[in-house]
């Protein structure tokens, strides 16, 4: 009798062989240039960065158009009332600087806000954390910027005056967040139901009152937003809704210039945001237990190799949301986290056998909610002098807290879902101006000390997962790229209550035989999306580049994203 595990073998053998004559379930059709190059989530967002480009602007003057572009665009994923967290590698330098922009906890008073029902957390004004994004984007022009900030501001004006272009995928996301727009803001309802229903594929839908809030922050700058008749709105509005966002949170806001974290791994070096953001505290220490691993040199996506990583993965995933937070000990955590003899520590805990359901002992009080869909977006600016942006930004899901302040025409986000509500010890507890932690992870890959690959995603609890495929599929069994991004894409959700079961979640193309493997393994499997929808699984964005400066640019067909270069 062929035993379980020499079963595995010889099936992944099988795979392996034919990897060649196999193709992806989703089309990723690469994009190549030689000037410049924009990759967002919306076509008319990443026009809006390359016209920028063209007229002679840099990276960080076309980020700033792409980004608040995308806010029009996307007004279910990010915008001026969310976060963003900004990587730029300036080419004449070499360095890499990070513009960190997380929504910030405002002036709460905890024991009564702990005493509200939990659905306060994810929905109306309670849910709603101090907005970072502008003043994320102003610091990132005041500090690199080439030109004027209001000329950076103007193509999102625009976009917001005469509208959107709303796409198949865009009214999918609308039809699915029904019941939040139809909740009882009417703000939201009258911007974005029109006549009662969600937009049609096609139609071109404006945000007047977007605009003019995009036109104060053009003249204005961050005062355009953080006081004066905005943040007037703003708060006025969430003292109204129970909200605790005031007008001194708003005035106080400041976005951080900070450092990214990094590991080797081989030959590479890979730097992604800081603490308090989070998905590089996973995806990073997960590459290191696996760096020793040797993978056949066939498909990431057998059973043997994927539940090796979901093994890894059990006692990592814990491990970051324990000591990674908006705390000044959390860099100094995460170092610790993928040092040699934390490394070795976690790879021992990770052959120990998969338990059939969480114990009590090990149950943890607080996780970023599994079920929730890809939310959020990433874009990938590089200009002709090699400057490299790469940000994500971020409702905290899709349409956020489901509210707009009268007049704004700005979603705000629901961050304060984010928080932990549990520990007390814990980096993510919930503190007035804290900033709660999330897994978006815009990150660099460098060789040799110059950058090679840019690339993030969305998808909440599924951003790090993706990440870490991805990077072993390129990294590590040297593929494509756009096979990479392409192939069944799978995450694996680690039980947080107890009785909870371990469970294996992928696309629908995952094959049939890998999945009575891992079944046998003690993993329970979930295939309900179909693969490509995006509902869950986030699209993902990327930039390669080439020594001789050939950008070549992958956008995920998951999402309405787009490539687009000169």
């Amino acid at each position: 009798m062929i035993s379980v595990r020499h079963f595995i073998f010889l099936s992944g053998l099988c795979l392996a062989l034919s990897a060649g004559a196999q193709s992806v379930p989703v089309n990723v059709a690469p994009v190549i240039v030689k000037r410049g190059m924009v990759i967002a989530g919306h076509p008319q967002a990443a026009e809006a960065g390359l016209a920028v480009l063209r007229s002679g602007g840099n990276a960080i003057d076309a980020a700033i158009a792409t980004s608040l572009s995308l806010g029009v665009a996307e007004p279910y994923a990010s915008g001026l009332g969310g976060k963003l967290v900004l990587l730029y590698y300036e080419a004449d330098s070499g360095q890499i600087h990070v513009v960190e922009a997380m929504d910030a906890a405002g002036s709460i008073q905890v024991p009564a806000y702990l005493q509200r029902p939990a659905a306060d957390r994810s929905y109306g004004y309670g849910a709603a954390c101090v907005p970072g994004l502008a003043a994320g984007l102003w610091t990132a022009h005041q500090k690199w910027g080439s030109k004027p900030w209001a000329k950076d501001v103007e193509p999102a004006i625009t976009l917001a005056q005469v509208g959107f272009r709303v796409l198949p995928k865009s009214r999918d996301l609308f039809e699915e967040q029904i019941k939040k727009l139809r909740r009882g803001d009417p703000e939201i309802a009258r911007l974005y139901l029109p006549q009662g229903e969600p937009p049609a594929s096609g139609l071109l839908l404006p945000n007047p009152d977007l605009a003019r809030t995009l036109t104060l922050l053009a003249q204005q700058g961050r005062d355009g937003f953080y006081r004066g008749p905005v943040a007037e709105a703003i708060a006025a509005a969430s003292a109204k809704g129970g909200g605790g966002i005031t007008l001194d949170d708003l005035a106080g806001y400041t976005a951080h210039l900070t450092e990214t974290v990094g590991i080797d791994f081989r030959n590479y070096r890979i730097e992604s945001a800081p603490p308090p953001a989070s998905g590089a505290a996973m995806f990073m220490p997960a590459l290191k237990v696996l760096e020793e691993d040797t993978f056949d040199a066939g498909p990431l996506r057998t059973a043997a190799n994927l539940d090796r990583i979901g093994r890894v993965w059990r006692v990592v995933e814990p491990e970051a949301y324990r000591i990674i937070g908006d705390s000044p000990e959390s860099r100094s955590n995460f170092d610790r986290l993928v040092s040699p003899a934390y490394i070795r520590g976690l790879r021992r805990k990770s052959r120990a056998p998969l338990p059939a359901a969480l114990p009590a002992a090990a149950r943890r009080e607080e996780v970023e909610d599994e079920s929730l869909m890809a939310a959020t977006t990433h874009f990938i600016v590089v200009d002709l002098h090699g400057n490299v942006v790469c940000a994500t930004q971020s409702l905290s899901v899709h349409f956020g807290a489901g509210v707009v302040p009268p007049g704004t025409g700005v979603v705000l986000n629901n961050s304060m879902s984010n928080f932990d509500y549990k520990d007390g010890a814990n980096p993510n507890y919930l503190a007035p101006g804290r900033r709660p932690r999330s897994t978006i992870a815009p990150t660099l890959v460098l060789l040799r000390g110059q950058p090679i690959l840019a690339l993030g995603v969305p998808g909440a609890a599924r951003i790090p997962t993706t990440m870490l495929q991805v990077l072993l599929d390129e990294l590590v069994l040297n593929r494509r790229l756009a096979d990479a991004i392409g192939d069944t894409r799978f995450h694996f959700l680690i039980p947080w209550k107890e009785g909870d079961v371990f469970t294996f979640e992928a696309e629908q193309s995952f094959p049939a035989l890998q999945a009575d493997l891992l079944r046998s393994l003690g993993w329970k499997i979930d295939l309900s999306e179909p693969a490509g929808r995006g509902r869950h699984f986030g699209g993902i964005n990327a930039l390669e580049l080439a020594p001789d400066g050939t950008m070549t640019g992958y956008a995920d067909p998951r999402r309405t994203n787009t490539a687009v270069g000169y």
